[in-house]
């Protein structure tokens, strides 16, 4: 079959792939414990369920504007507003289906061919894909365990150059957890006030989810505010996974430019969604703030338990809901059957004899490490790790 060259400039994103393989598994009757996919484990708030069930009442069931339902556009203004002291205007903002079409349309709408986007490593998975889709090329700048997974100054300055068009990163990062602190942020925008050619898109889907204090937006910086794109959704603070709904703020050209690349691709988002992100983005946090105590303590017990683990590395995620152990002491070991080669091999190795499913480093760009998520019940925290405390211990020198 003669598909299109299109294909082959991405790979498969390897979140879903390994939670496929985990439902593979489990539909075999395998008990598989997942800390692959980044998914909150909570029912979406009542008060949310609500709204969307009144706007079917209502026959809110025909097509939205494209960039978004004006009051929701004017709801995620004075969220902005509310939340991180930042003023845009409704026509700044686009509605997409989900977090993952904002990036898209972000990135087709600023990178030509053969420019340059810095992505720090760790990165979500999807950033370079989208990259190479727009005919981009990714520039990987490395963090280390270290350095708790950030840039410095000096690399973002040692990065930038000619061709370099963007700059993309995630606080609270996917898959760190590293969260940017507004005086980390200011020190990146001292060394972006040198080089106006270059755009940021700030990933702050995990906006909520901080275990350290408040959110910092690299936006928050007037002499950068007409080159950043905000990317934001409903997924992970709200527990709307399925819901399928996630914005930018952006620079009004910026944006119109999004609105036009959507209205080619999808048009608007889901009316009945719509009805409810306003629903979520105007009410009370409270059922927002008891998930991530939730959270909070699964944070603990995660670290307790990689801390009984010999030869790991791992810093405290301050957000988000993974850890991402540095794993690359069990390399070159064996269990007598299985031979662990790189991160890879190790994520395949806990699936089919931990039976826990992971992510391995390498599709973040740190091919070290391996993703666990802690979007689970404290049940299957405790029960995952000492499964993988056990295959851990069963690897020797090969």
């Amino acid at each position: 079959m003669a598909l299109s060259l299109f294909l082959n400039r991405f790979n498969e994103p390897e979140t879903l792939r390994m939670a496929q393989l985990g439902r593979e598994l489990r539909a075999k009757g395998i008990d598989v414990i997942d800390m692959s996919l980044g998914e909150p484990d909570f029912d979406t708030p009542q008060h949310i369920k609500e709204a969307a069930i009144n706007a079917i009442h209502e026959n809110w069931t025909h097509y939205t504007p494209v960039a978004g339902l004006p009051d929701l556009r004017k709801a995620v203004c004075q969220k902005l507003k509310r939340d991180n002291q930042l003023d845009y205007n409704p026509e700044q903002i686009v509605v997409s289906t989900g977090a993952k079409q904002s990036l898209a349309n972000a990135i087709l709408s600023l990178v030509d061919e053969g420019e340059e986007v810095i992505i720090p490593t760790p990165y979500w998975v999807t950033y370079s894909e989208l990259v190479k889709i727009a005919r981009g090329k990714v520039k990987e700048v490395h963090t280390t365990t270290e350095s708790g997974f950030k840039i410095s100054p000096q690399q973002l300055r040692e990065a930038i150059g000619p061709a370099t068009k963007l700059f993309m990163f995630s606080s609270p990062c996917n898959p760190s957890g590293a969260v940017y602190t507004k005086e980390e942020l200011a020190q990146l925008a001292a060394i972006f006030e040198q080089y106006p050619h270059v755009y940021i898109i700030s990933d702050e889907i995990y906006e909520y989810i901080n275990f350290i204090g408040t959110h910092a937006s690299i936006a928050s910086f007037s002499s950068l505010k007409d080159r950043v794109i905000i990317i934001n959704g409903l997924s992970k603070g709200f527990a709307m996974t399925g819901w399928r709904l996630g914005y930018m703020a952006a620079p009004l050209a910026i944006a119109k430019a999004c609105e036009k690349v959507q209205g080619q691709f999808t048009s608007g988002a889901n009316s009945i969604t719509q009805k409810a992100a306003v629903a979520a983005l105007s009410a009370d946090l409270r059922p927002t703030h008891e998930m991530v105590e939730e959270f909070a303590k699964r944070r603990e017990l995660v670290l307790e338990l990689i801390q009984a683990i010999p030869g790991i590395k791992c810093p405290a995620p301050a957000g988000a809901f993974y850890v991402f152990p540095d794993l690359s002491y069990y390399f070159g070991k064996t269990d007598g059957e299985t031979t662990i080669r790189n991160a890879a091999d190790l994520s395949m190795y806990l699936l089919n004899k931990a039976h826990v499913s992971s992510v391995m480093g390498d599709a973040f760009g740190e091919p070290r490490c391996v993703r666990f998520s802690f979007a689970n019940s404290r049940a299957n925290i405790q029960e995952g790790w000492s499964r993988i405390t056990a295959a851990l211990a069963a690897l020797r020198e090969a």
